[in-house]
């Protein structure tokens, strides 16, 4: 049972691995939709999906006898608050691995979706449906969130309902390591926003944002990007931050129960009548971590979460670039953005959804900070020299962002001219 501060560092303490051993974890979100009336597709289709998919060779993930997801190894598939689903994958010791693990998930998928008439859009906010449109699913927890979440985040359901986004986690080998990694995770977060910007249509109209996504989680309940994050954090500041932090919900023997008039403090006081006063253990400091919607959060391992959802050419661009600098060059980057004021980090993140390379920061603007930043990580890639069966290194992942930043046009921009054009629908859906 958790009481003590020293428990949750330790938890952290034992995130710890040889440097030989870090690892490299992809998740990623995609929208589904019926192809006959361009509406996402309900609980029903994704019972048909999953049942699809068995034959691939996934296992069913069941909750009172509903399946909520699959599970294949160390994957999962997990189904999200509007029938969004994501892929969850192995930890995988490069970018070639995840590379190939992500495209043997799309073939799968398009085997299956081509079947049952199922679209599929790789997007930051889904471009077609009315919150009011989509439907939901019989996953538990969602039920008590849909209902607690908006009180403290005007666009929480749009966060749960119409969002997607293209999440790594990485591996720190040292509470040091942690504390260099997390500066940087944070400071780069109005550049991850402004080069992978794929979310500028909302219901069928240009959203005046490339980031619609971001936008709403600045906007969401448990989010945003706190001013403590770009200090030195230690593990036992990150305790302290979370055990001041509500609770979002508690998953009581089968029943998930509101924690909205708690913090996690009073759950290791034992001061939660509704459970019987009850401490918690490993799983619900687990839940716990994995409800702080913050643009990066530490569990044993820490999750990068700036990302908009993008298209299959470039899904494996992100982990690169991140990898590059954390995992190949950490030190430079480090040393650039030692150099930044948090305030004007802050300003910049909040700019970077409307603005993208506009975005000033530091006396300069996103897009020549992409461009420092993509070339101290392809340094980085270089430095780790891991070779694909064709002899070629990791660095060939970053071509897709080269193009963005050569042409000046991200995704969002790209999606603007093309759908514009004739207002096609089509236009919106994976090819």
């Amino acid at each position: 049972m958790i009481n003590k501060k020293e428990q949750i560092i330790e938890y952290f303490k034992s995130g710890i691995k040889n440097s030989k051993d870090i690892k490299i974890g992809i998740e990623h979100e995609k929208f589904l939709f019926n192809n006959q009336n361009n509406k996402r597709i309900n609980y029903l289709k994704i019972k048909e999906m999953f049942s699809a998919l068995l034959e691939f060779g996934w296992n069913p993930i069941l909750e009172k006898n509903n399946i909520i997801g699959l599970n294949k190894g160390e994957k999962n598939i997990t189904l999200e608050p509007g029938n969004q689903i994501e892929l969850s994958g192995e930890k995988l010791n490069n970018i070639h691995e995840a590379c190939a693990e992500s495209h043997d998930y799309l073939f799968e998928l398009k085997q299956v979706t081509k079947k049952l008439n199922i679209s599929i859009v790789s997007a930051g906010f889904d471009p077609i449906s009315k919150l009011d449109e989509i439907p939901n699913n019989p996953k538990q927890r969602y039920k008590l969130m849909t209902k607690d979440m908006p009180s403290n985040g005007e666009l929480s359901l749009d966060m749960m309902y119409r969002t997607c986004g293209t999440q790594l986690n990485i591996d720190y080998d040292s509470e040091e390591d942690f504390i260099k990694k997390f500066r940087i995770v944070n400071s780069i977060v109005p550049i991850s926003i402004a080069l992978f910007a794929n979310s500028s249509i909302v219901e069928k109209k240009k959203s005046g944002y490339l980031s619609y996504r971001s936008k709403v989680w600045q906007n969401t309940a448990r989010g945003g990007l706190p001013k403590m994050f770009f200090d030195e954090l230690n593990f036992e500041n990150y305790a302290e931050f979370i055990m001041n932090f509500p609770i979002l919900f508690i998953k009581d023997k089968d029943a998930y129960i509101s924690g909205k008039k708690y913090i996690f403090k009073d759950f290791m006081n034992g001061k939660i009548n509704e459970i019987g006063n009850r401490l918690p253990n490993e799983n619900d400091l687990s839940t716990h971590l994995s409800t702080i919607f913050t643009e990066n959060r530490l569990k044993k391992y820490i999750e990068l979460r700036s990302m908009d959802t993008c298209g299959w050419d470039c899904l494996c661009a992100g982990p690169a670039f991140n990898i590059g600098m954390l995992y190949g060059n950490v030190d430079e980057v480090y040393e650039l953005i030692s150099k930044w004021d948090k305030e004007k980090i802050i300003n910049a993140y909040l700019e970077a959804p409307q603005k993208g390379f506009n975005t000033q920061l530091m006396g300069k603007d996103l897009l020549y900070w992409a461009s420092k930043l993509l070339d101290l990580s392809r340094k980085g890639l270089e430095n780790r020299d891991i070779l694909n069966k064709n002899k070629k290194n990791e660095t060939l992942f970053l071509n897709h962002l080269q193009k963005i930043i050569d042409n000046k046009t991200t995704n969002a921009e790209h999606m603007i001219s093309k759908f514009s054009k004739n207002e096609d629908l089509n236009e919106l859906y994976d090819k």
